[in-house]
């Protein structure tokens, strides 16, 4: 975080090459587009270190990852990750070798999470090879972005 910034950062994680694993990732790049300066928004692998130095000293994470739980194709779960521990299961299929979840956990045991950090889920579909996102996944990479946007930008006017 450089000085004078907010302290927002939004996390997409995920891999592109692995269809709507990639949901996180696109999630961030189009937010990008929208708030090019003002809030830090990151592509990360899922790797549990990796994400705990992405958040480190922020005040505000929004995290955006694909999930697996056996809900339909396209459904967004939000979970307060200081509300409640992460449930594992949600990212168990994942790619990441140390979970969304785990990087949650073990910061939490560490007593370093950031004071709000939210994390969405959204329901993939399917998690073969490919760069195409499943039609219900890419619907919900979209209402994730308007949502998001709207978040950010009440953050951001919260902060100036």
């Amino acid at each position: 975080m450089t000085a004078g910034q907010p302290g927002i950062v939004i996390i997409g994680v995920g891999n592109e090459y692995r269809s709507d694993d990639g949901a996180g990732i696109a999630v961030a790049r189009r937010l990008r587009a929208i708030f090019p300066k003002g809030v830090t928004i990151l592509e990360e692998s899922g790797e549990g270190a990796a994400l705990m130095q992405a958040w480190q000293g922020a005040t505000c994470v929004m995290l955006v990852d694909a999930v697996r739980s056996g809900a339909s194709p396209g459904t967004i779960h939000r979970l307060d990750a200081r509300a409640a521990p992460m449930p594992a299961g949600f990212f168990h299929y994942s790619t990441h070798a140390f979970s969304v979840a785990e990087a949650v956990e073990l910061a939490r045991s560490l007593d370093q999470l950031p004071p709000h950090l939210i994390v969405y889920g959204i329901e993939g579909a399917n998690f073969a090879a490919g760069i195409e996102l499943s039609p219900a996944v890419e619907q919900a990479v979209e209402v994730m972005v308007e949502r998001l946007a709207q978040k950010i930008q009440a953050a951001v006017d919260n902060f100036t």
